[in-house]
Protein backbone atom coordinates (compact mmCIF):
# COMPACT_ATOMS: atom_id res chain seq x y z
CA UNK A 1 0.00 0.00 0.00
CA UNK A 2 1.25 3.45 -0.91
CA UNK A 3 -0.03 6.61 0.73
CA UNK A 4 0.72 10.29 0.43
CA UNK A 5 -0.22 13.80 1.32
CA UNK A 6 -0.81 15.54 -2.01
CA UNK A 7 -0.81 19.29 -2.58
CA UNK A 8 -3.21 21.15 -4.83
CA UNK A 9 -0.62 21.19 -7.60
CA UNK A 10 -0.10 17.41 -7.39
CA UNK A 11 3.09 17.73 -5.33
CA UNK A 12 3.95 14.83 -3.04
CA UNK A 13 4.28 16.45 0.39
CA UNK A 14 4.76 13.21 2.32
CA UNK A 15 4.91 9.54 1.30
CA UNK A 16 4.59 6.27 3.21
CA UNK A 17 4.37 2.59 2.33
CA UNK A 18 3.49 -0.61 4.12
CA UNK A 19 2.75 -4.22 3.24
CA UNK A 20 -0.81 -4.94 2.14
CA UNK A 21 -0.88 -8.06 4.29
CA UNK A 22 -3.54 -9.77 2.21
CA UNK A 23 -2.62 -13.14 3.74
CA UNK A 24 -4.42 -11.97 6.91
CA UNK A 25 -7.73 -11.78 5.06
CA UNK A 26 -9.95 -9.13 3.42
CA UNK A 27 -11.22 -7.55 6.64
CA UNK A 28 -7.69 -7.04 7.93
CA UNK A 29 -6.71 -5.26 4.71
CA UNK A 30 -9.67 -2.86 5.03
CA UNK A 31 -8.77 -2.20 8.67
CA UNK A 32 -5.19 -1.43 7.70
CA UNK A 33 -6.32 1.02 4.99
CA UNK A 34 -8.46 2.86 7.54
CA UNK A 35 -5.59 2.95 10.05
CA UNK A 36 -3.11 4.09 7.41
CA UNK A 37 -5.38 6.93 6.29
CA UNK A 38 -5.98 8.06 9.87
CA UNK A 39 -2.25 8.07 10.62
CA UNK A 40 -1.56 10.07 7.47
CA UNK A 41 -4.25 12.60 8.35
CA UNK A 42 -2.77 13.00 11.85
CA UNK A 43 0.70 13.51 10.36
CA UNK A 44 -0.64 16.21 8.05
CA UNK A 45 -2.37 18.03 10.90
CA UNK A 46 0.80 17.95 12.98
CA UNK A 47 3.12 18.93 10.15
CA UNK A 48 0.98 21.62 8.48
CA UNK A 49 -1.28 22.76 11.27
CA UNK A 50 -4.52 21.60 9.65
CA UNK A 51 -6.01 18.23 8.69
CA UNK A 52 -6.52 17.04 5.15
CA UNK A 53 -9.50 18.57 3.36
CA UNK A 54 -10.46 15.39 1.48
CA UNK A 55 -9.28 11.87 0.88
CA UNK A 56 -8.90 9.65 -2.17
CA UNK A 57 -8.30 5.93 -2.35
CA UNK A 58 -7.55 3.88 -5.47
CA UNK A 59 -7.97 0.11 -5.38
CA UNK A 60 -7.86 -2.78 -7.87
CA UNK A 61 -10.75 -4.84 -9.14
CA UNK A 62 -14.30 -3.83 -10.02
CA UNK A 63 -15.23 -0.45 -8.54
CA UNK A 64 -18.59 1.30 -8.31
CA UNK A 65 -17.26 4.84 -8.10
CA UNK A 66 -20.71 6.43 -7.85
CA UNK A 67 -21.67 4.37 -4.79
CA UNK A 68 -18.16 4.27 -3.35
CA UNK A 69 -18.10 0.47 -3.22
CA UNK A 70 -15.26 -1.93 -3.99
CA UNK A 71 -17.47 -4.49 -5.71
CA UNK A 72 -14.90 -7.23 -6.30
CA UNK A 73 -11.15 -7.67 -6.01
CA UNK A 74 -9.91 -11.21 -6.49
CA UNK A 75 -6.43 -10.61 -5.08
CA UNK A 76 -7.80 -9.03 -1.91
CA UNK A 77 -10.86 -11.23 -1.43
CA UNK A 78 -13.21 -8.23 -1.43
CA UNK A 79 -16.88 -8.29 -2.29
CA UNK A 80 -19.10 -5.23 -1.94
CA UNK A 81 -16.91 -3.33 0.53
CA UNK A 82 -18.39 0.16 1.26
CA UNK A 83 -14.91 1.63 1.38
CA UNK A 84 -15.85 5.27 0.80
CA UNK A 85 -18.34 5.33 3.66
CA UNK A 86 -15.97 3.57 6.05
CA UNK A 87 -13.12 5.95 5.22
CA UNK A 88 -15.33 9.01 5.60
CA UNK A 89 -16.44 7.79 9.01
CA UNK A 90 -12.87 7.09 10.13
CA UNK A 91 -11.64 10.48 8.89
CA UNK A 92 -14.28 12.56 10.61
CA UNK A 93 -16.66 13.04 7.72
CA UNK A 94 -14.30 14.59 5.14
CA UNK A 95 -15.19 14.03 1.46
CA UNK A 96 -13.78 10.75 0.14
CA UNK A 97 -13.26 9.67 -3.47
CA UNK A 98 -12.97 6.01 -4.45
CA UNK A 99 -11.32 5.13 -7.75
CA UNK A 100 -9.79 2.31 -9.74
CA UNK A 101 -6.02 1.97 -9.40
CA UNK A 102 -5.19 2.01 -13.12
CA UNK A 103 -7.65 4.78 -13.95
CA UNK A 104 -6.26 6.83 -11.08
CA UNK A 105 -2.75 6.27 -12.41
CA UNK A 106 -3.92 7.33 -15.85
CA UNK A 107 -5.51 10.46 -14.41
CA UNK A 108 -2.20 11.45 -12.83
CA UNK A 109 -0.18 10.70 -15.96
CA UNK A 110 -2.64 12.70 -18.04
CA UNK A 111 -2.78 15.76 -15.82
CA UNK A 112 0.71 16.04 -14.34
CA UNK A 113 2.77 13.31 -16.03
CA UNK A 114 3.61 12.20 -19.55
CA UNK A 115 0.26 13.30 -20.97
CA UNK A 116 0.17 16.75 -19.43
CA UNK A 117 -1.54 19.16 -21.81
CA UNK A 118 -2.97 16.35 -23.96
CA UNK A 119 -6.71 16.35 -24.60
CA UNK A 120 -6.95 12.64 -25.52
CA UNK A 121 -4.64 9.89 -24.30
CA UNK A 122 -4.50 6.18 -23.59
CA UNK A 123 -2.43 5.03 -20.60
CA UNK A 124 -1.34 1.38 -20.74
CA UNK A 125 0.67 -0.09 -17.84
CA UNK A 126 2.42 -3.38 -18.66
CA UNK A 127 2.71 -5.35 -15.45
CA UNK A 128 1.45 -8.71 -14.22
CA UNK A 129 -1.43 -8.04 -16.58
CA UNK A 130 -2.27 -5.21 -18.96
CA UNK A 131 -4.88 -2.59 -18.24
CA UNK A 132 -5.69 0.80 -19.69
CA UNK A 133 -7.05 4.22 -18.86
CA UNK A 134 -8.84 6.35 -21.46
CA UNK A 135 -8.19 10.04 -20.87
CA UNK A 136 -10.59 12.66 -22.23
CA UNK A 137 -10.20 16.37 -21.46
CA UNK A 138 -8.69 15.96 -18.02
CA UNK A 139 -10.79 13.04 -16.84
CA UNK A 140 -10.64 9.27 -17.24
CA UNK A 141 -13.56 7.37 -18.76
CA UNK A 142 -14.84 4.53 -16.57
CA UNK A 143 -17.48 3.25 -18.99
CA UNK A 144 -21.09 2.34 -18.35
CA UNK A 145 -20.15 -0.54 -16.02
CA UNK A 146 -16.65 0.41 -14.89
CA UNK A 147 -14.80 -1.77 -17.41
CA UNK A 148 -13.56 0.84 -19.88
CA UNK A 149 -9.92 0.53 -20.90
CA UNK A 150 -9.46 -3.22 -20.38
CA UNK A 151 -7.12 -3.44 -23.36
CA UNK A 152 -5.39 -6.50 -21.91
CA UNK A 153 -8.41 -8.56 -22.86
CA UNK A 154 -8.48 -7.62 -26.51
CA UNK A 155 -7.97 -10.92 -28.36
CA UNK A 156 -4.85 -10.52 -30.50
CA UNK A 157 -4.12 -14.22 -31.11
CA UNK A 158 -7.43 -16.05 -31.69
CA UNK A 159 -7.28 -19.57 -30.30
CA UNK A 160 -4.06 -18.75 -28.42
CA UNK A 161 -3.13 -19.22 -24.78
CA UNK A 162 -6.07 -19.39 -22.38
CA UNK A 163 -6.66 -16.34 -20.20
CA UNK A 164 -8.18 -16.37 -16.69
CA UNK A 165 -10.94 -14.13 -18.06
CA UNK A 166 -12.26 -17.13 -20.04
CA UNK A 167 -11.08 -16.09 -23.51
CA UNK A 168 -8.10 -17.38 -25.47
CA UNK A 169 -5.39 -15.25 -27.03
CA UNK A 170 -5.79 -12.11 -24.89
CA UNK A 171 -3.14 -9.42 -25.25
CA UNK A 172 -1.91 -9.75 -21.67
CA UNK A 173 -1.10 -13.43 -22.25
CA UNK A 174 1.56 -12.32 -24.76
CA UNK A 175 2.74 -8.81 -23.94
CA UNK A 176 2.56 -8.32 -20.17
CA UNK A 177 5.70 -8.39 -18.05
CA UNK A 178 4.45 -11.67 -16.61
CA UNK A 179 3.98 -13.19 -20.08
CA UNK A 180 7.45 -12.11 -21.23
CA UNK A 181 8.96 -13.52 -18.03
CA UNK A 182 7.23 -16.84 -18.61
CA UNK A 183 8.26 -17.03 -22.26
CA UNK A 184 11.89 -16.09 -21.57
CA UNK A 185 12.19 -18.54 -18.67
CA UNK A 186 11.05 -21.31 -21.01
CA UNK A 187 13.32 -20.18 -23.84
CA UNK A 188 16.49 -19.86 -21.76
CA UNK A 189 15.85 -22.81 -19.45
CA UNK A 190 16.08 -20.76 -16.26
CA UNK A 191 12.81 -20.88 -14.30
CA UNK A 192 13.87 -17.82 -12.31
CA UNK A 193 14.44 -15.60 -15.35
CA UNK A 194 12.13 -12.62 -15.80
CA UNK A 195 11.26 -9.86 -18.28
CA UNK A 196 14.11 -7.64 -17.10
CA UNK A 197 16.55 -10.50 -17.79
CA UNK A 198 15.02 -10.89 -21.23
CA UNK A 199 15.49 -7.17 -21.96
CA UNK A 200 19.15 -7.37 -20.96
CA UNK A 201 19.61 -10.41 -23.17
CA UNK A 202 18.01 -8.53 -26.07
CA UNK A 203 20.48 -5.70 -25.56
CA UNK A 204 23.38 -8.18 -25.60
CA UNK A 205 22.20 -9.64 -28.92
CA UNK A 206 20.80 -13.00 -27.75
CA UNK A 207 18.74 -14.39 -30.65
CA UNK A 208 16.36 -16.33 -28.39
CA UNK A 209 15.64 -13.22 -26.35
CA UNK A 210 15.06 -11.17 -29.48
CA UNK A 211 12.51 -13.70 -30.69
CA UNK A 212 10.63 -13.65 -27.37
CA UNK A 213 10.77 -9.86 -27.21
CA UNK A 214 9.58 -9.38 -30.80
CA UNK A 215 6.62 -11.68 -30.23
CA UNK A 216 5.59 -9.51 -27.29
CA UNK A 217 6.15 -6.27 -29.22
CA UNK A 218 4.10 -7.52 -32.18
CA UNK A 219 1.21 -8.59 -29.95
CA UNK A 220 1.31 -5.28 -28.11
CA UNK A 221 1.34 -3.33 -31.37
CA UNK A 222 -1.70 -5.29 -32.58
CA UNK A 223 -3.59 -4.45 -29.39
CA UNK A 224 -2.57 -0.80 -29.43
CA UNK A 225 -3.60 -0.31 -33.05
CA UNK A 226 -7.00 -1.81 -32.29
CA UNK A 227 -7.32 0.64 -29.40
CA UNK A 228 -6.19 3.68 -31.35
CA UNK A 229 -8.55 2.77 -34.20
CA UNK A 230 -11.44 2.91 -31.75
CA UNK A 231 -10.30 5.80 -29.56
CA UNK A 232 -8.07 8.00 -31.74
CA UNK A 233 -5.85 9.19 -28.85
CA UNK A 234 -3.33 11.96 -29.35
CA UNK A 235 -0.84 10.25 -27.04
CA UNK A 236 -0.16 6.64 -26.05
CA UNK A 237 1.49 6.44 -22.62
CA UNK A 238 3.16 3.12 -21.83
CA UNK A 239 4.09 2.35 -18.23
CA UNK A 240 4.55 -0.57 -15.87
CA UNK A 241 7.49 -2.90 -15.38
CA UNK A 242 8.05 -3.72 -19.04
CA UNK A 243 8.39 -0.03 -19.92
CA UNK A 244 11.45 0.15 -17.67
CA UNK A 245 13.36 -1.42 -20.57
CA UNK A 246 13.31 2.04 -22.16
CA UNK A 247 14.19 2.24 -25.84
CA UNK A 248 14.71 -1.53 -25.93
CA UNK A 249 10.91 -1.56 -25.87
CA UNK A 250 9.96 1.80 -27.34
CA UNK A 251 12.09 1.77 -30.49
CA UNK A 252 10.69 -1.51 -31.89
CA UNK A 253 7.21 -0.77 -30.55
CA UNK A 254 6.98 2.59 -32.30
CA UNK A 255 8.09 0.95 -35.54
CA UNK A 256 5.63 -1.94 -35.13
CA UNK A 257 2.74 0.45 -34.53
CA UNK A 258 3.83 2.65 -37.46
CA UNK A 259 3.81 -0.36 -39.81
CA UNK A 260 0.28 -1.28 -38.81
CA UNK A 261 -1.51 2.03 -39.18
CA UNK A 262 -3.14 2.84 -42.49
CA UNK A 263 -5.79 5.58 -42.35
CA UNK A 264 -5.32 6.14 -38.60
CA UNK A 265 -3.42 9.14 -37.29
CA UNK A 266 -0.23 7.95 -35.63
CA UNK A 267 -0.20 9.12 -32.00
CA UNK A 268 2.82 10.04 -29.94
CA UNK A 269 4.03 6.95 -28.08
CA UNK A 270 5.82 7.90 -24.87
CA UNK A 271 6.96 6.31 -21.59
CA UNK A 272 5.04 7.04 -18.40
CA UNK A 273 6.65 9.68 -16.20
CA UNK A 274 5.39 9.01 -12.68
CA UNK A 275 6.46 5.42 -12.05
CA UNK A 276 4.74 3.56 -9.23
CA UNK A 277 3.56 6.79 -7.60
CA UNK A 278 1.00 7.39 -10.37
CA UNK A 279 -1.90 5.63 -8.65
CA UNK A 280 -1.24 7.40 -5.36
CA UNK A 281 -1.05 10.79 -7.05
CA UNK A 282 -4.21 10.00 -8.99
CA UNK A 283 -6.06 9.24 -5.76
CA UNK A 284 -4.99 12.64 -4.48
CA UNK A 285 -6.22 14.32 -7.65
CA UNK A 286 -9.59 12.56 -7.28
CA UNK A 287 -9.81 13.98 -3.77
CA UNK A 288 -9.01 17.52 -4.97
CA UNK A 289 -11.67 17.11 -7.65
CA UNK A 290 -14.25 16.60 -4.90
CA UNK A 291 -13.41 20.04 -3.55
CA UNK A 292 -13.70 21.84 -6.87
CA UNK A 293 -12.08 25.19 -7.50
CA UNK A 294 -12.91 26.41 -4.01
CA UNK A 295 -10.84 23.54 -2.64
CA UNK A 296 -7.85 24.14 -4.87
CA UNK A 297 -5.82 26.83 -3.13
CA UNK A 298 -2.63 28.41 -4.34
CA UNK A 299 -0.03 25.59 -4.51
CA UNK A 300 2.22 27.55 -2.17
CA UNK A 301 -0.22 27.02 0.71
CA UNK A 302 0.24 23.91 2.86
CA UNK A 303 -3.22 22.37 2.55
CA UNK A 304 -3.11 18.75 1.54
CA UNK A 305 -5.22 15.72 0.86
CA UNK A 306 -4.61 12.11 1.71
CA UNK A 307 -4.29 9.50 -0.99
Amino acid sequence: MKAALVGADGALLHQARRATGRERGPDAVVADILDFAAELRAHGAERYGEPARAAGVAVPGIIDEAKGVAVYAANLGWRDVPLRARLAERLGGVPVALGHDVRAGGLAEGRIGAGRGTDRFLFVPLGTGIAGAIGIDGRVEAGAHGFAGEIGHIVVRPGGAPCPCGQRGCLERFASAAAVSEAWAAACGDPGADAADCARAVESGDARARAVWQEAVDALADGLVTALTLLDPRTLIIGGGLAEAGETLFTPLREAVRRRVTFQKLPSLVPAALGDTAGCLGAGLLAWDLLGTAGSPDPSTPSEVTA
